[in-house]
């Protein structure tokens, strides 16, 4: 049982396809972090105009 758990980690460290699979996932994450800073940006900057133009519409009346 020990030898065949060691067969496959040893197995899996040479493959070729699994570095390539820990850099698609490495990329992944890069794309989803930075899409969450462009959403809560974006996010924030909606929510002040927002603000703004409420704030100037109710001292407007």
């Amino acid at each position: 049982m020990l030898s065949r758990i060691r067969n496959f980690v040893v197995d899996f460290v040479e493959r070729e396809d699994g570095p390539t699979a820990v850099e698609y996932a490495v990329m992944l994450a890069l794309i989803i972090v930075v899409c969450l800073a462009a959403i809560t940006t974006l996010g924030q900057n909606a929510n002040s105009t927002f603000t703004a133009i409420g704030n100037s519409m109710s001292s407007g009346s």
